[in-house]
């Protein structure tokens, strides 16, 4: 069968794959920052601040990380201009796309199945990487583009020679991991003056509709006991004695504005709403001959007020449910502010005193803490882990501490140590109370490790042949082969053949050592027959194949071919591009020894 070609975005060297080193990850404890008191019994200490190149560190958390970040935030370099000087436009776009791939595809596998990325940008390569995430994740798992307003970048400068408008734009774009295992967003509203949005509806002839006081609900007296479709009790009101008035006959009989009006009743203005759903049908079923106005107590089993005892109202003969303001609206001060759920375009956010936030400067690249707070309120629960893998100033850490997250921040540059760890660590101790720290109460607690990625486990000896990096000691030896061949690391205290695992049955031992028969064959003993072991050696002496639960192999030989060792920097530099491999016949001697 013939495979149907697809719709995609080619590129110059998108053929050309980087064959990653998945690194160990090592901590320094002396970067690593617990505080000097726990707050409370859920304080999080086991977040992450990776120091290194992003791709490696992607790679790095790929085995233990598959499938368990909740949300990713990402903020890339965006313009290629800045990025790559002094490079053709069209090698420029190529590379940008190349190295996004690969990070986008190993985040694709670190997302959990209801998880979703937030990938921001400005339009510099925004559309490219539209069509990018469409290949990575899917169409259809598209979610939403948000565009959001930030700070003015400077226009018309010269005089008036530069002939593009100012940006004051950048966009998100939102990807499921997959659409049919992703839920819906939490709820996330957002506030716009009522008397404006008023305003605004009768300019464009729309029905404003909470233009009704209950100026009294009566007495309100018990009637009946019914239950809903899942057997729980509906206890039945109905109400005498009930004024409804108009605010138009309120403003008129107490000589007030219609603001003066709104804010005097502003707890009994209400709206009828003709909502379908079997508690209304049972309701309308069950008080015919009652009052006009009768209401219910209740607890929900979904919606807002889920498990709560709640009291809601019905009104005339068809017992169409009162929607109260002060449920969609609240008063501040002098105003009052309808709450409304957040759309696609997003703005508001305080960008004057950007700089201050966080109590680090990171000109032209540094997010609000409110924005990333947005986006981890509709994307996250308490304890769920957010990832950022460009992070900056550390901005999303920050915010994820504060409203109760785990997170993972990965930065090569050196702001990782002069801004983001300053940072954070101000977080944990509770001296940070700008940003989101008043809005969510922040009074500090928890931590994070500090990690960086090992070096290549192989390099080049004098004699231009791989051998195992001298840095590495035993431990970090087992940890990285057990990393490469699959297996999860979990040394043994019992077994010292057993350094890992990849089943209960079925382990791997690694040594330096050159293994002559007879400590093989002791080996195989010690395994039994109902294991299974990989043993990676130096050299090995002897026929193997005698030994059916042991697979002997060499190193380094055997890992030889699987990366690209000794490659540190997958920056977005043209000079840090993966080598296109080379064409047959161009291999030279030593290079068709190691790929056998």
């Amino acid at each position: 069968m013939t495979k149907k070609p697809r719709l995609e975005l080619t590129w110059i060297g998108k053929d050309i794959r980087p064959k990653l080193e998945p690194r160990i990850l090592l901590e320094d404890p002396e970067k690593s920052y617990h505080g000097a008191h726990r707050v409370s019994e859920n304080d999080i200490f086991d977040n992450r601040v990776i120091f290194g190149d992003n791709l490696l560190a992607l790679k790095a958390l790929e085995q233990e990380f598959t499938g368990k970040i909740k949300c990713a935030y990402i903020d890339p370099p965006y313009n290629t201009e800045q990025a790559f000087e002094h490079y053709d436009d069209n090698l420029e776009h190529s590379t940008w796309l190349s190295l996004m791939r690969e990070r986008l595809e190993i985040i694709n596998k670190l997302i959990t199945p209801d998880g979703t990325l937030f990938c921001q940008l400005n339009d510099d390569e925004m559309a490219y990487a539209k069509i990018l995430l469409d290949e990575t994740f899917g169409r259809r798992n598209f979610i939403n583009q948000i565009s959001v307003k930030m700070k003015q970048t400077a226009g018309a400068s010269g005089g008036g020679e530069d002939k593009r408008l100012k940006k004051n734009i950048e966009y998100i774009l939102i990807y499921a991991k997959d659409i049919d295992q992703f839920q819906k967003f939490n709820e996330v509203l957002e506030e716009e003056d009522l008397f404006e949005l008023i305003e605004e509806m009768r300019e464009n002839e729309k029905s404003w509709k909470y233009t009704r006081v209950f100026v009294s609900t009566g007495k309100r007296n018990f009637e009946k006991e019914i239950v809903d479709g899942s057997g729980n009790p509906i206890k039945i009101y109905s109400h005498s004695g009930v004024e409804v008035k108009s605010i138009s006959e309120i403003m008129e009989r107490e000589n007030l504005s219609e603001k003066e009006a709104y804010f005097k009743y502003f707890e009994q203005i209400f709206r009828d709403t003709n909502s379908q759903s079997s508690i209304r049908t049972r309701i309308m079923e069950n008080t015919q001959e009652l009052s006009d106005v009768v209401s219910i107590d209740y607890i929900p089993l979904s919606g807002r007020s889920k498990g709560q005892l709640t009291t809601v109202y019905y009104k005339g003969n068809k017992r169409d449910q009162i929607a109260w303001l002060k449920d969609v609206a609240h008063k501040r001060g002098k105003k009052l502010l309808k709450l409304e759920k957040i759309g696609t375009y997003w703005e508001g956010f305080p960008l004057n005193n950007l700089t201050k936030e966080g109590g680090v400067k990171f000109p032209n690249g540094k997010k609000p803490e409110a924005l990333i707070k947005r986006v981890i309120e509709l994307a996250s629960n308490p304890g769920d882990i957010i990832l950022d893998s460009f992070a900056g100033s550390g901005t999303t850490g920050a915010v994820a501490h504060k409203m109760g997250r785990r997170w993972i921040m990965i930065e090569l540059g050196e702001h990782c140590h002069t801004h983001i760890i300053p940072r954070v660590q101000k977080v944990i101790d509770g001296e940070d109370q700008g940003g989101i720290s008043k809005a969510v109460n922040w009074k500090g607690g928890g931590g994070f490790r500090y990690y960086h990625l090992a070096p290549s486990l192989l390099e080049k000896d004098k004699w231009d042949n791989w051998v195992i990096n001298k840095n590495y000691n035993a431990a970090m030896l087992a940890e990285a082969l057990c990393k490469i061949e699959g297996f999860r690391y979990s040394p043994s205290d019992t077994f010292y053949w057993q350094h890992g695992y990849s089943t209960e049955r079925d382990f791997i031992y690694v040594t330096t050592q050159n293994l002559s028969h007879e400590q093989l064959s002791k080996l195989a003993e010690e395994v039994g027959k109902e294991r299974t072991l990989l043993v990676l050696c130096s050299a090995f002496r002897g026929n193997t194949d005698i030994f059916p639960n042991l697979t002997v192999k060499k190193i380094p030989k055997q890992i030889l071919s699987r990366c690209e060792w000794g490659h540190d920097d997958y920056s977005l530099k043209i000079e840090n591009l993966p080598k296109a491999p080379p064409k047959y016949g161009q291999l030279s001697l030593f290079d068709m020894e190691n790929i056998q």
